[in-house]
């Protein structure tokens, strides 16, 4: 019954776009207060909110764990022993060894437990802004490729995109959002300058701009003598795409998500 709510609440959480933290014991030895199969969601303030792997012996190293995989994204199995076992083993509470965190089970029970943490993301989102043909093909591809996307264009030119998890009239995009963003801006010569001026400041993994680079110049020249930040200018990446010779809208947008795919999978490859 507890298990069934856990993963009740894992649903209403993926649908709802939150992040939040999985964490599941893998195996067991010994007495523990879990067994092998329980799981528990952890938000990113650190409360769990839902299901049971044990008290206070495990709790410190897999809310320690949460946090880093919510940095990072990378899952981490932790173990967590009594003295004795870690002493045979040769490892320390804190140290990593062959993939597995090693923690300090200082209960009574003297029990082990294995505990693997996960990290569940919210969809990356896709911002589009314009409704060029490039645009429009970007979107198709993200839906393929499984991204949420807002469609940010006038709302007479809305109906070029066929479907969008959000669609916003113009360019008021939030400063800040829980997923990973990347931002293309694709209104190729119908609202170029309105759109660059509106992302400057947006964090967001990756932004650029579809376009050259002599009007990429000429738009930055006006938009940093009107106050906007250099550097933040120079972070958004133009023309747009990898140099893959690309020609129609299609082409250009593969290589825009060829440009995203490196930078959302940056880490894991590192």
């Amino acid at each position: 019954m507890v298990q069934r709510d856990v993963m009740d609440m894992v649903s209403d959480l993926k649908q709802k776009g939150e992040a939040f933290v999985l964490a599941t014991v893998v195996r067991t030895v010994a007495v523990t207060a879990a067994k092998a199969g329980a799981k528990a969601v952890i938000r990113p303030d650190g409360t769990i909110t839902g299901g049971w792997i044990g008290g206070g012996c495990a709790r410190g190293a897999v809310l320690k764990a949460a946090q880093d995989v919510l940095a990072d994204g990378t899952p981490r199995l932790i173990s967590v022993q009594p003295p004795t076992e870690l002493e045979l083993h040769g490892v320390s509470a804190g140290e990593t060894k062959e993939g597995v965190r090693f923690a300090k089970n200082m209960c009574p029970s003297q029990g082990t437990m294995d505990i693997f943490v996960e990290a569940v993301m919210p969809k990356p989102s896709l911002v589009i802004c314009g409704s060029s043909p490039v645009a429009v093909a970007l979107a198709r591809l993200a839906s393929v490729m499984g991204y949420a996307i807002t469609a940010c264009a006038p709302q007479a030119e809305q109906g070029a995109f066929e479907t969008a998890d959000t669609r916003i009239e113009g360019y008021a995009l939030a400063v800040s959002d829980i997923a990973q963003r990347f931002i293309v801006v694709a209104t190729q010569g119908k609202g170029d300058e309105a759109a660059l001026r509106a992302i400057i400041d947006i964090d967001a993994k990756y932004k650029s701009f579809v376009g050259s680079r002599r009007k990429m110049a000429s738009i930055r020249e006006k938009l940093v003598v009107a106050g906007a930040s250099p550097e933040n200018f120079d972070a958004i990446k133009a023309p747009a795409g990898a140099d893959i010779g690309a020609i129609s809208p299609e082409e250009i947008a593969l290589s825009i998500f060829a440009e995203i795919t490196a930078k959302r999978r940056q880490k894991i490859r590192s």
